[in-house]
């Protein structure tokens, strides 16, 4: 019993602390997705357009999460989790959603966010299940996925100049 505890301890702490998880669904790649700990399970915004996909989550399904230790980025913990979607109309999605409101950066549409999500997106509950894996041996290292993201785009042909007379004194 007490090891237990401890896991679920662990689970909950480590969950909370960690603005990044890995998800993996069955039969769908490792992901990593930001989350937000509530009321007992980790949360998440996704499948709609801007938002975080979320592949192979399905309600009443089962999934893997990973979380990292946020100084060190290391693995700490991999748990199971049960899947739970939450109906748009419901307490409990009005409740989750203004956690997962606080927490989402960059949103295009600032306080109109949770009728969007009502209408495009799905929120997510996975419910530790007690299950915890032990640490692997060896690296997990993986190519990441492909994606139309990118971070590199061609220098605009009048930088060079603006930046040469940045530097001349007057």
């Amino acid at each position: 019993m007490t090891k237990q505890l401890l896991d679920q301890a662990l689970v909950e702490e480590a969950t909370k602390k960690s603005g990044l998880v890995w998800v993996q669904g069955p039969g769908s790649p490792v992901r990593a997705l930001w989350h937000v700990w509530h009321d007992g399970a980790l949360c998440l915004v996704g499948d709609g357009p801007g938002e975080q996909p979320l592949p192979s989550l399905v309600d009443g399904g089962t999934a893997e999460v990973t979380v990292r230790s946020k100084d060190k980025g290391g693995r700490l913990v991999t748990w199971s989790a049960t899947v739970a979607e939450l109906a748009a109309d419901s307490p409990a999605w009005a409740e989750t959603v203004a956690e997962l409101k606080g927490k989402r950066l960059n949103a295009p549409d600032g306080e109109a966010m949770p009728e969007r999500w009502a209408r495009e997106c799905r929120v997510l509950r996975l419910t530790p299940t007690g299950a915890t894996a032990a640490l692997p041996d060896g690296p997990l290292s993986e190519a990441p996925l492909p994606s139309p993201a990118t971070t590199r785009r061609a220098m605009p042909a009048a930088l060079p100049r603006l930046l040469a007379r940045r530097g001349r004194k007057k």
